[in-house]
C-alpha cells in the first residue's frame, strides 16, 4: 500500500514537475528588423508572399481577425483564391472574401508557414498613405509569436512564445483575447463612463466611438462642437466626425484634451453594446509596446513621443495619391477648405509654395492648426490658387 502510494505521488510530482517546465518555457529572441511609421501611427512592415520575391508592404493590425493579400496584388501574382462563404467587416462595409490557403509570409529572419490569406481590395489605403499597401498582418501571425515594437527605434521584434521578460516600469494590461484584444478604459467628460474598446493597431486616430455609444451613455458634454471628415478603412470611405474628450485612461495613463472621432456603426464593427469604440495607433505610438497573445497581456511602457501634442487641426480636406496625383478627396461640408472655394477632384500642385509632390509632407502641412494654407490646385485644365485657415477644434470647446 505504501508502494502504490509512492508511486502515485512520484507520478503526480512528476507530471507537476513537467507541466511546470512547460510553463516555464522562456521565450526565444527570432529576429528585429525596422518598420515605417506612416500618418496615424500606423506600422508598415516589409516581407514576401509565398514562393514570390517581390517586396511586399504590410500593415501590422491588431484589428484584423487573420491575414491578407490586397486583390490587386495576388492578380499581378498571378494566384487564384477559392471562394468562400465567409464575409469580413470594416467601417465602411461588409465584403465576402476568398482565401488563398496553406501559403507562406517571410519576413526578414523569419518565414511563418500553414496560413490563409483572405483576399481583398486595398486600393484605398495606398491612396490614402501614397504607399503601396498589399497585405495586412493579424491575428493568424500574432497568435503564433510575442510581438515587440519600439516607436523610439521604430524596429519591431519577433520572439517564441514562452515566459516573457518585459522591460522595467511600465503597465501590463489584461485584455480579452478571442481574435480580437478587447480592453476595458476609462472616459470622462459630461460625466464618468467605463467601457470596452477593441485595440486596433490598423487606425490611423486615437479613440473612435459609436454614435449609439455617445447617445446612450451621454458622456459628452452637450457643447462639444463636432466637425465633419471622412476616413477610409475596409469597404471604402465613412464620413466621421472629431471632437475633443477631456479625459481618457487607458491602465494608469491619463490623457486630457484628446481628440476623438464618432461615427454611426452601420456594419456593428464595434459590436454596440459589448464595444464602445477602438483605441488606434496615433494613441498606442506613445508607447513601446509588448504584445503577447498567449498569456493575452500587453505590455505599455511611455516612450519619447507620450508627450507629444495631439493633433486639434480641422481643413476640412483629405488627400489622395491616384495615378501618381495628389488629388482632393471628400471636402467637408462648412469646413475651411469649402469656404475658401476647394473642391472635391481638384489636382494638388503645391501647398505653400512647396511642389515636392509628398503626401506625408502635404499632410504634415494642413496638420498645423491655426496656420494658414496656400493651395495651389489644377481643375479643368487651369491653375488656381486658394487660402484659408486651418481650424483648432480645440477652441470654442
Amino acid at each position: 500500500m505504501k508502494f502504490i502510494f509512492a508511486c502515485i505521488s512520484t507520478l503526480l510530482f512528476l507530471q507537476s514537475t513537467a507541466a511546470q517546465e512547460e510553463f516555464v518555457v522562456p521565450s526565444r529572441f527570432i529576429t528585429k528588423f525596422p518598420f515605417v511609421q506612416l500618418t496615424g501611427g500606423i506600422i508598415l512592415l516589409q516581407g514576401r508572399f509565398d514562393k514570390f520575391k517581390d517586396t511586399l508592404n504590410f500593415i501590422l493590425d491588431t484589428g484584423s481577425g487573420g491575414i491578407s493579400l490586397d486583390s490587386t496584388t495576388a492578380d499581378y501574382f498571378g494566384v487564384k483564391p477559392e471562394p468562400s462563404s465567409r464575409t469580413i467587416r470594416g467601417i465602411a462595409g461588409v465584403r465576402n472574401v476568398s482565401f488563398l490557403n496553406n501559403k507562406k509570409l517571410h519576413l526578414p529572419g523569419l518565414t511563418i508557414d500553414s496560413l490563409n490569406f483572405h483576399v481583398s481590395n486595398y486600393d484605398i489605403l495606398t491612396a490614402v498613405y501614397g504607399e503601396r499597401i498589399d497585405g495586412i498582418i493579424g491575428y493568424s501571425v500574432f497568435s503564433r509569436y510575442i510581438v515587440r515594437i519600439n516607436y523610439d527605434s521604430t524596429q519591431v521584434e519577433f520572439w517564441t512564445k514562452g515566459t516573457f521578460k518585459y522591460p522595467r516600469g511600465g503597465h501590463l494590461l489584461r485584455p480579452a483575447i478571442t481574435a480580437l484584444p478587447v480592453q476595458v478604459a476609462r472616459l470622462k467628460d459630461n460625466r464618468a463612463v467605463e467601457t470596452r474598446f477593441l485595440i486596433d493597431m490598423g487606425a490611423g486616430l486615437n479613440v473612435l466611438f459609436s454614435r449609439d455609444f455617445i447617445k446612450d451613455s451621454n458622456v459628452l458634454r452637450a457643447n462639444r462642437k463636432l466637425y465633419t471628415k471622412e476616413a477610409e478603412g475596409l469597404g471604402g470611405k465613412v464620413d466621421m466626425q472629431v471632437t475633443v474628450l477631456k479625459e481618457f485612461r487607458i491602465g494608469p495613463y491619463k490623457f486630457r484634451n484628446m481628440p476623438v472621432n464618432v461615427f454611426d456603426d452601420e456594419f456593428n464593427v464595434t459590436s454596440y453594446p459589448h464595444l464602445g469604440g477602438l483605441i488606434g495607433n496615433d494613441l498606442l505610438r506613445r508607447f513601446n509596446v509588448v504584445i503577447n497573445y498567449e498569456q493575452k497581456e500587453f505590455h505599455l511602457l511611455p516612450n519619447s513621443h507620450f508627450y507629444d501634442p495631439f493633433d486639434y487641426a480641422y481643413s476640412g480636406i483629405e488627400l489622395y495619391l491616384i495615378n501618381g496625383r495628389i488629388i482632393i478627396g471628400d471636402v467637408a461640408k462648412d469646413s475651411p477648405a469649402e469656404s475658401a472655394g476647394v473642391r472635391e477632384g481638384d489636382v494638388v500642385v503645391a501647398i505653400n509654395k512647396n511642389f515636392i509632390q509628398n503626401i506625408s509632407l502635404y499632410k504634415a502641412t494642413l496638420q498645423s492648426a491655426n496656420e494658414g494654407v496656400n493651395l495651389i490646385l489644377l481643375r479643368d485644365g487651369q491653375l488656381q490658387e486658394f487660402k484659408f485657415k486651418v481650424k483648432n477644434i480645440l477652441k470654442n470647446q
